[in-house]
C-alpha cells in the first residue's frame, strides 16, 4: 500500500485514535451551541471542526457527483426530511440496485464510538467514504472522486476555504463531510425539557413509560438504551435476521459469538425513522415494543438481556408514548447549490 491509501489509512487510524474531548455547551473543540439534553459531541484532535469545513461537507454531502452515475448522494439515503434515512426497509443505489439493511440515521450519529449497524468504521471520516466504493451504493472509487470533483471549478474556494490550498484529496472529503455530519444533532426534545424542570413537557403516560424504560425489573430499556443520544454504542443479537446470511458483527469480528448483533441505535427522532431494525423488519414503535417484550427470537447467540417481560397492554402503550417524547426540534437541511 503506497501514496494515497497509505495516507489515508494513517489518517482514518489518527482519527479514530484521537478523539478531543468537549465538556462544556460550547466546547473547547466543538464550535456550536448543542440542543438542549445534549454535549459536545467528540472531535477527533485531527479533524477540528470549522464553518468553512463544515459548509464543504454540506456540499460533498449533497453532491450526487460522489456516485459514479451521478444519480446517488449521502443525502440520497439520509433525507434530511425524512429523518436523516430514506425511510424504506433496504435503501437503494445506483441502477436501482437493493442493500440488505435499512439505512441508519446520521442524527447524532457524531456520538457513536463506531459506526454502521455492524460497527465496521470507527470514525465518521471512515463511515463518510464507504458507500462512495461500495458497488451497490454508490459504485465508484475513491480515485475517481478525487478526479471528478477536481474537474469542478466551483470546488476550488471550498477546498481552499476550509483547508488552505484548494488541493482535492479523499482525506479532505472525508473530513468535510465528517465535520458536516457532527453539526446533524438532535435535542430539545420534551424529555430534555421535562429533565430539565418542566413537569409539564411530557405526558403521564410517557412518564410512566420512562419509569418502565428505567426499571431493571421491569422493560429495562436503559440497559442498552443508555446516555443522552439512549444508545450504549454496543453490539447485541435480539434474534432479528438470525439464520440468515447477514451475520452483523461476527462478519467484522469473525468471532461467532457476535452472530447477528446489530448496534443500538439511538432512540431520538424516531417519528421519523420508520421502519426500524437493522432489515427495517418492524414498521411501527409499537411492534417494536411488543418484539421486546416477547423476548425477541430464541436463537444461540441471544443477548442475554433479551428476555420476556409480560408488560401489559396499557404498559406498552406508555413506553411507545415515552419513545415519542424523545423527538426533538427538526432538523431540516436544504441542499445548497452545487458549484459548476
Amino acid at each position: 500500500m503506497t501514496g494515497a491509501p497509505l495516507r489515508l489509512a494513517a489518517l482514518l487510524a489518527l482519527l479514530a485514535a484521537s478523539p478531543a474531548a468537549a465538556s462544556s455547551q460550547w466546547g473547547g473543540s466543538y464550535p456550536y451551541p448543542v440542543p438542549l439534553g445534549l454535549q459536545p459531541p467528540p472531535v477527533p484532535d485531527a479533524d477540528p471542526v470549522t464553518g468553512a469545513k463544515v459548509a464543504l461537507g454540506k456540499t460533498l454531502f449533497f453532491d450526487k457527483r460522489l456516485s459514479r452515475d451521478s444519480t446517488i448522494a449521502c443525502a440520497t439515503c439520509h433525507d434530511p426530511q425524512k429523518g436523516w434515512t430514506d425511510q424504506s426497509p433496504v435503501s437503494t443505489g445506483i441502477g436501482g440496485q437493493k442493500g440488505t439493511r435499512s439505512a441508519p440515521t446520521v442524527l447524532n450519529a457524531a456520538y457513536m464510538t463506531r459506526q454502521f449497524w455492524d460497527g465496521r468504521a470507527a470514525s465518521l471520516e471512515e463511515q463518510s467514504l464507504a458507500p462512495i466504493e461500495n458497488p451497490v451504493e454508490m459504485g465508484f472509487t475513491h480515485a475517481g472522486v478525487v478526479r471528478r470533483l477536481s474537474g469542478i471549478a466551483g470546488y476550488a474556494p471550498l477546498f481552499k476555504d476550509a483547508f488552505g490550498d484548494d488541493r482535492v484529496t479523499i482525506e479532505r472529503v472525508a473530513m468535510a463531510i465528517a465535520s458536516f455530519e457532527r453539526t446533524v444533532l438532535s435535542g430539545n426534545s420534551p424529555y430534555d425539557r421535562w429533565k430539565a424542570g418542566d413537569k409539564g413537557a411530557m405526558s403521564p403516560a410517557a412518564i410512566r413509560g420512562y419509569a418502565l424504560f428505567e426499571d431493571p425489573k421491569r422493560a429495562n430499556c436503559a440497559a442498552c438504551h443508555s446516555g443522552p443520544d439512549f444508545s450504549d454504542s454496543k453490539f447485541h443479537n435480539l434474534g432479528v435476521g438470525a439464520g440468515g446470511t447477514d451475520e452483523g458483527r461476527a462478519a467484522v469480528t469473525h468471532d461467532p459469538a457476535d452472530a447477528y448483533a446489530f448496534k443500538t441505535p439511538t432512540l431520538r427522532d424516531l417519528a421519523d425513522t420508520a421502519p426500524y431494525m437493522h432489515d427495517g423488519s418492524k414498521k411501527t414503535l409499537a411492534e417494536v415494543v411488543d418484539f421486546y417484550d416477547d423476548g425477541g427470537i430464541k436463537n444461540p447467540h441471544r443477548d442475554p438481556k433479551i428476555k420476556p417481560i409480560g408488560l401489559s397492554d396499557a404498559e406498552q402503550a406508555d413506553l411507545v408514548a415515552f419513545l415519542g417524547a424523545l423527538n426533538g426540534d427538526p432538523v431540516r437541511i436544504s441542499a445548497p447549490p452545487m458549484p459548476q
